[in-house]
């Protein structure tokens, strides 16, 4: 009797192992694919940023970039109007969220489709549908550039900051919520002290799906500004355009880096506001 169970723990581990092996297998096409699209195109912006036009090792395209005042205020520009555009979007798209997240407010998921929606759309006919819009109501691009980009950022991107909220809010415990209200906490109280802690990764969400983006988009702002805001996105297709492969190169470095550094923030963020619920920060 014992060398038959020893025999099939035999069996028994041989095939786990050979479940294991053939679930390593099933990675295979990911880890293609990653190299493929991601890590090889990757290497190749990192050879490009640190190379002449002859190949040879250089930091021609970081001087340049460092150097020039212009590709430094486009930046700057970027940055303004992503932050902008991520905190319109976030004043918006909290309440709409946290209504159509609210059971006794909105009984079915109509209202959830139709603010989903436009992201079914193709992203250019938005935009060009966009700036029709605002030329019959009066913003006209070549007149105010800026209110023309900010308002089809908002736009174009408030459907991005709605669901993660959305989905944050549906697991919100409503009993915190009551029980806080009971023990004499008003509604305000209750807001900043149970909601939004709660819904902090959605907000943190949002914003990474926003802000980035927004940096990095160049059709909103060449369309509705009529090519008077140019944003980092906008340089770097122009280089890329215009065969400098280097230049542009290094400003894709530049927003690898800005990606990067937005990650780690939030990342640390998360963490910090994980560790202060589980000592009991929400109180």
């Amino acid at each position: 009797m014992s060398s038959n169970k020893e025999m099939q723990q035999k069996k028994n581990g041989k095939f786990r192992s050979f479940f294991r092996l053939k679930r390593k297998y099933l990675s295979f096409p990911y880890a293609l694919f990653l190299a493929i699209f991601i890590v090889i195109p990757i290497l190749m912006i990192v050879w490009y940023a640190f190379t002449n036009e002859a190949g040879y090792p250089s930091l021609d395209a970081a001087i340049s970039f460092f150097t020039t005042q212009s590709k430094w205020s486009v930046l700057l520009v970027s940055l303004f109007l992503g932050i902008q555009t991520t905190l319109i979007c976030l004043l918006l798209g909290y309440p709409a969220a946290y209504v159509l997240a609210n059971k006794k407010l909105n009984t079915n998921g109509v209202l959830v489709v139709l603010f989903i929606m436009p992201m079914w759309i193709n992203f250019v006919i938005r935009t060009g549908a966009t700036r029709d819009l605002l030329d019959w109501i009066g913003i006209d691009g070549g007149k105010y550039p800026w209110t023309a980009t900010l308002i089809g950022m908002v736009y174009n991107y408030l459907p991005f900051t709605i669901l993660p909220l959305y989905t944050t809010m549906l697991k919100l415990d409503r009993a915190q919520m009551e029980a806080a209200s009971d023990l004499g906490c008003n509604p305000f109280q209750v807001f900043f002290k149970n909601v939004l802690p709660q819904s902090l990764p959605g907000i943190i969400s949002a914003a990474e799906m926003v802000f980035m983006p927004v940096m990095s988009s160049y059709v909103i702002s060449d369309t509705l500004s009529e090519g008077k805001i140019s944003l980092f996105g906008n340089s770097i297709y122009l280089n890329f355009t215009n065969s400098q492969w280097n230049s542009g190169s290094f400003m894709a470095i530049i927003m690898l880096v800005i990606i990067a550094i937005t990650m780690v923030i939030t990342h640390r963020f998360e963490k910090g506001d994980a560790s202060a619920r589980r000592g009991g920060g929400l109180w």
